[in-house]
C-alpha cells in the first residue's frame, strides 16, 4: 500500500519533468529560429482545427493548426506544422518564416516577440515547478508520517505486536 504513495507522485513527477523539457526545448527553437537572421517567404498551406474535451459538462478547447511550406536557403523545401497562429491567415496567404539551418530546420511563422515568448515560458515553468515541489513534498511528508506512526514498518496496532525477521514479539 505505500508503493501507492510513492508511484503515483513520482509519475506526475516524471510527466512534469517531461513537460518542462518539451516546454524549454520549443521555447529555445523558436528563439534559435528569430535569432538565425533567416527569413523566407512562406504559404499557408492548409488551416485546420483540433478540439479537445465536450464530454459530459467538461469545456471545449480548440486549437487552431497551420500547415506552411518554404524554400531554404540551400534549396530545401520544408514544410512544418504551427499551432496556435493568428485567425487571420488562411489557405493560400504568404506569410515571412523566421528559420535557423542545421540538419533539422526550425521554422516559425510567427512574429518575433522575445519577451512573450519568455514570460509565456517562465510562466508554464514555474507552474510545473509548483506540481513538481508538491510532489516531492507530499512523498517527503508521508516518509516522515510513516517513520513517525509506524506505517508499514511490520507494526501491528491492533494488538500491540511487532514483527522482526519474521518472528512476532509482544512489547
Amino acid at each position: 500500500m505505500d508503493l501507492f504513495f510513492y508511484l503515483i507522485p513520482s509519475l506526475i513527477l516524471a510527466a512534469v519533468l517531461f513537460g518542462a523539457y518539451r516546454v524549454l526545448r520549443r521555447s529555445l527553437q523558436i528563439r534559435s529560429a528569430w535569432n538565425s537572421g533567416l527569413t523566407a517567404e512562406g504559404r499557408c498551406l492548409r488551416m485546420f482545427t483540433t478540439t479537445h474535451g465536450g464530454g459530459g459538462d467538461s469545456s471545449v478547447s480548440t486549437t487552431l493548426h497551420h500547415v506552411y511550406e518554404f524554400t531554404a536557403r540551400d534549396g530545401r523545401v520544408v514544410r512544418f506544422e504551427e499551432e496556435n497562429g493568428p485567425a487571420t491567415i488562411l489557405e493560400g496567404d504568404f506569410v515571412t518564416v523566421y528559420y535557423a539551418e542545421g540538419d533539422n530546420v526550425v521554422a516559425t511563422a510567427k512574429a518575433p516577440g522575445r519577451g512573450a515568448l519568455a514570460a509565456g515560458t517562465v510562466a508554464i515553468l514555474a507552474f510545473l515547478g509548483v506540481v513538481a515541489v508538491f510532489c516531492v513534498g507530499f512523498m517527503v511528508t508521508f516518509h516522515a508520517m510513516s517513520d513517525e506512526f509506524g506505517f508499514g514498518d511490520g507494526t501491528d496496532e491492533t494488538t500491540n505486536t511487532v514483527v522482526v525477521d519474521g518472528v512476532t514479539m509482544t512489547p
